[in-house]
C-alpha cells in the first residue's frame, strides 16, 4: 500500500464522518457538522425553510458519498498509473472550495454566525492542509529522488 493510498483513505474517514453527521446528526458542531451554523437552529422556526435546508444538506452528503465511492474503487482497483491524475482531481475538487464556499463562510463568520468564532480560518486551514499534502504527494516524483514509502 503506497502512501498515495494511505493519504486518500485518511481523507476518506474523515469525509465519512462528515457525511454521517449531515444525514443522521444534523445538529452536531463535528467533522464540519450544519450545527456549526447559528442559521441552521433559526431555519427550525419555519417548517418550509428546514425543509429546503434538510433536502441540500442531504444533497451534499450524497454528492459526497459518489465522491467516496469512486475514490474507493479507485483505491481498490485502480492501477498506481493514475493515483497522479487522482491526486490531481482531488487538489482541483478541495481547492473549489476558496472559490464559492471560503468567502460565504468568512462572511458568516465576520457576522458572528458561526460556532465557533473563528470556524471559517479552521476549516480554510484544514483544507490548506489537503491540499498541501496531495500537492507533495502529487510531486514527489519530481522533487525528491527517493521512491515513495510503500507499506506492504
Amino acid at each position: 500500500m503506497s502512501l498515495i493510498v494511505v493519504a486518500i483513505a485518511l481523507f476518506m474517514l474523515l469525509e465519512l464522518g462528515n457525511i454521517f453527521m449531515l444525514y443522521f446528526k444534523k445538529d452536531s458542531t463535528r467533522a464540519n457538522g450544519i450545527g456549526s451554523f447559528k442559521a441552521w437552529e433559526k431555519s427550525k422556526s419555519d417548517s418550509q425553510i428546514n425543509d429546503f435546508v434538510k433536502y441540500l444538506i442531504n444533497w451534499v452528503a450524497g454528492t459526497k458519498i459518489f465522491f467516496m465511492s469512486l475514490l474507493t474503487v479507485i483505491v481498490i482497483f485502480g492501477s498506481p498509473d493514475i493515483y497522479p491524475w487522482v491526486l490531481l482531481a482531488m487538489v482541483i475538487s478541495i481547492a473549489s472550495f476558496y472559490v464559492g464556499l471560503f468567502p460565504l463562510a468568512r462572511k458568516i463568520d465576520r457576522e458572528d454566525m458561526l460556532i465557533p468564532k473563528g470556524y471559517s480560518r479552521t476549516l480554510a486551514g484544514m483544507i490548506a492542509l489537503f491540499i498541501i499534502v496531495f500537492l507533495i504527494l502529487y510531486l514527489w516524483p519530481y522533487i525528491i529522488p527517493i521512491p515513495m514509502p510503500s507499506f506492504w
